[in-house]
């Protein structure tokens, strides 16, 4: 299994703090995120990398191999050359396609701002089908990137959900939602070709789609695992006070 991180956006709503560095090299307790939510990875036998850099990509590539040093695993760097005009569609697109002519497995695929419970790195690497992490637990709001899913089936202790993706997006029902897709998802090796045209449709649409939409018409033709959180905490980092909720997390995991 592969880990992707995207790490090529701009951060703009964390200036000053993103003013010289992309979002996934912020430290909390003198590392950062990056190598944490790698070492979550480790935990699941992961040694291979995927980092996809763009924002201020110099101070990535220069990490990465004392990264690979310090823990013996391979990272490679892929750039989206126009990180400044498109989303996270094109950035999903340059690991996932790379991932499927050099024929390798399944990949984990995180959004490089996110803080979450190392528990549910876990869940999510025991999946065998193509998986998305729900957070069925916390309030939502009109920024959450939520989703409804029809025809609703639960396994016996209700941490796995399964259906189709009526929707997904920020600017969906609150009401009606299913709960919201945290940025972290796996892709199954057999599900990789038909994610990737799906993807490709998406950009030749907008290159400013998210690579989130590409799983509610992947949901329609391959069974899709919706690994729901059930209280374990996350973050993603949009502004400070995501920043600062993430530095209390990071803390509360560590302790």
């Amino acid at each position: 299994m592969i880990g992707v991180i995207l790490s090529a956006g701009m951060g703009t709503r964390l200036m000053p703090l993103t003013k010289e560095i992309p979002k996934p090299l912020l430290e909390v307790n003198g590392m950062t995120l990056l190598e944490r939510m790698m070492k979550n990875l480790m935990n699941e036998d992961i040694k291979e990398f995927i980092v996809i850099v763009g924002y201020n990509k110099e101070k990535v590539i220069d990490l990465a191999p004392k990264l690979e040093e310090k823990y013996s695993v391979n990272i490679k760097i892929l750039e989206n050359e126009k990180y400044d005009v498109t989303n996270t569609s094109v950035s999903t697109y340059i690991a996932s396609k790379y991932i499927e002519e050099n024929q390798m497995d399944d990949f984990i695929l995180i959004n490089g701002d996110n803080v979450v419970d190392p528990e549910i790195i876990t869940r999510i690497a025991e999946r065998e089908n193509t998986s998305l992490i729900v957070d069925n637990f916390k309030d939502l709001n009109e920024e959450s990137f939520k989703l409804i899913i029809e025809n609703e089936t639960f396994n016996e202790d209700k941490t796995i959900a399964n259906g189709t993706i009526a929707k997904i997006g920020k600017g969906i029902d609150i009401a009606s939602s299913t709960g919201e897709f945290i940025g972290v998802s796996k892709v199954s090796k057999n599900d990789l070709s038909k994610f990737n045209e799906i993807l490709e449709d998406l950009m030749d649409e907008d290159k400013q789609n998210y690579y989130d939409f590409a799983f509610k018409t992947l949901s329609r033709i391959s069974p899709i695992d919706y690994v729901l959180t059930n209280g374990l905490k996350w973050t993603e980092i949009d502004d400070h006070n995501d920043w600062d909720q993430a530095q209390k997390l990071i803390d509360e995991f560590e302790n």
